[in-house]
């Protein structure tokens, strides 16, 4: 189940949002482990009935089913962070459901969780283990273990969770789904549960990339009503083509030589794509990983806490006490001391993006089972942020991406890594990295560019932003109407015009290339540098009466000439 296979049954009438609800809910509960509370059925049946009485028009997320992390508010249900004596009923949604239940998405319940979002492990909640799929004696992984599951069970088109210290990341390598972690402060935490507030993300599951991207669009933008929340939008997306990859001697698989034979093989798949692998110092990307429970970064976990903590100390799971009390600890000298030391590590670090665009990492070195963490606790989780934990204190943002299985059928993922509010070109890169198999990268010069009115027919079919190109030098265009230009190839006089490349799933190039009218067709168009790539050209015939509009360097030009 994902948004775009969603959208475009609703779309021809295949489906509609009461029939997914409907069948949804014949398995909602099947699950132990997954859900803390969740809508009535007769709810979520109104729910979807309101919508399909309104229409998707405008809604870009009309009908889709999603779930939510018990430490972010939802209106009608309570917020415990899976600690029942912490629970209380919040008077409003958190800014980041509100976007998604604007955009016409439906909230089916809250999620399990790693108490107070303590752990990356899915086990550290009075509320069970939700089971991994893909092996019951294995651990889902933590935080946000309820949210993850309940999309890899197909219970929710996608799920948010919240990411401090890997929470969106791990979870998403042991369901093998995409997972989203994106700049600090881009996605509102405003009725979050804190963690740590400084570092705090809400972060993302979902069965595809371009899922992601769609979600992106919905959720980001400054909130005045958060603190933490920064002005600015996401960079526009760019061109992958150096990746950055730790030296072999800083990479550790705790013993696992199943993961370590998928990440070489990982990375020799990137570099058959033409992507150039640069190995790069690792150190301080680790030095900072074990600031994050070792300095005063833990003190803010205790200030999220400390009334109950101290009034109530035994409702706390017994490994979540145990981490958070250490925080009482914490003084101005340790605060400062590991200031300075995250500031001389983060000048460090930027050694590392001098000459690639993206770092690429296993998302975690190894997965436990559920027996070997209650035996011991801390220790194997900590190893399981060797990857995660430095990324919000270096103000990151990364896309986790399913890489492989291992012989026993446990799933591997990778994550991509770029600075901060470089996420646009993180989730184009992560979808284009991921499975080039079974798609068609089609090239478009027009309405269907980013940010134009027919966007949307791309995203809703799945497809993938790859990257800008531009065509070779023997190619014009005319403006067929104010809506549609038309490019064609020439003999002489020709010029180089800008495009977007889009991977888009075969089995949607149909009825994608159904709603395409005449004078327009799918034929080769030359690209500057050499090679070419599907796209859509004019009939020569329909050009000669349409003006010529290839001296305002491409589309998107046009329309903004004065």
């Amino acid at each position: 189940m994902n948004i775009s296979n969603l959208l475009q049954d609703y779309q021809s009438g295949a489906s509609t949002p009461e029939r997914v609800i409907s069948r949804i809910l014949e398995r909602l509960d099947a699950y132990p482990g997954v859900w803390i509370s969740r809508f009535s059925d007769d709810m979520l049946m109104a729910r979807a009935r309101d919508l399909q009485a309104r229409g998707p028009q405008g809604l870009p997320l009309y009908g889709i089913p999603f779930a939510v992390k018990d430490n972010i508010d939802v209106l009608g249900l309570p917020t415990t962070a899976a600690c029942p004596a912490f629970s209380y009923r919040p008077t409003k949604d958190a800014t980041v459901v509100f976007r998604l239940l604007e955009a016409g998405a439906i909230c089916l319940g809250k999620t399990n969780l790693d108490q107070f979002a303590t752990g990356l492990v899915g086990t550290r909640s009075p509320h069970g283990v939700p089971e991994n799929p893909y092996g019951k004696d294995f651990i889902p992984g933590g935080s946000s273990c309820g949210s993850a599951v309940a999309v890899a069970r197909d219970l929710a088109a996608f799920s948010l969770g919240t990411d401090t210290a890997g929470s969106g990341r791990i979870p998403a390598a042991f369901n093998n789904l995409f997972g989203w972690k994106p700049t600090r402060g881009t996605v509102s935490t405003h009725g979050v549960v804190p963690a740590c507030r400084t570092l705090d993300c809400v972060s993302v599951f979902a069965n595809s990339a371009g899922d992601l991207q769609i979600i992106s669009q919905v959720i980001s933008g400054f909130d005045p009503a958060d603190s933490f929340s920064r002005p600015g939008t996401f960079l526009p997306a760019r061109r992958v083509r150096r990746i950055g990859i730790p030296r072999a001697s800083q990479l550790v698989f705790f013993g696992d030589a199943d993961y370590a034979s998928l990440w070489e093989t990982k990375i020799k798949n990137l570099r058959s794509e033409g992507f150039e692998i640069i190995e790069r110092d690792f150190q301080p990307f680790l030095d900072a990983a074990r600031l994050l429970y070792e300095g005063p970064w833990l003190t803010e976990r205790y200030l999220a806490t400390r009334e109950l903590l101290n009034s109530r100390p035994e409702v706390f799971h017994p490994v979540t006490r145990q981490i958070i009390q250490k925080g009482k600890e914490g003084s101005a000298v340790m605060a400062f001391e590991a200031q300075y030391q995250l500031a001389d590590l983060k000048r460090q670090s930027e050694a590392a993006w001098e000459s690639v665009d993206v770092i690429c990492t296993p998302t975690a070195g190894t997965i436990h089972r559920v027996s070997e963490v209650e035996a011991d606790p801390i220790r194997l989780n900590s190893n399981l942020g060797t990857y995660t934990n430095f990324l919000n204190l270096l103000d990151l943002c990364a896309v986790a991406a399913p890489a492989g299985f291992r012989k026993d059928g446990m799933p591997f993922g990778v994550t991509y890594i770029a600075p901060a509010f470089m996420d646009r070109s993180l989730l184009a890169f992560a979808g284009a990295a991921w499975d080039q198999e079974g798609t068609l990268d089609l090239a478009v010069c027009g309405a269907h560019m980013t940010g134009l009115p027919l966007n949307s027919q791309l995203t809703s079919r799945g497809a993938i932003f790859v990257r800008e190109a531009r065509t070779s030098h023997e190619y014009r265009m005319v403006a067929l109407d104010e809506k549609r230009p038309g490019l064609f190839r020439v003999r002489e006089n020709g010029t180089s015009l800008p495009m977007e490349i889009w991977r888009l799933p075969l089995t949607e190039v149909g009825s994608f290339l159904a709603g395409i009218p005449s004078p327009l067709g799918l034929g080769r168009v030359r690209l500057e540098g050499g090679g070419d790539v599907c796209g859509f050209l004019c009939e020569v015939s329909e050009t000669p009466n349409k003006p010529d509009i290839s001296d305002f360097a491409g589309w998107r030009s046009y329309l903004n000439r004065s």
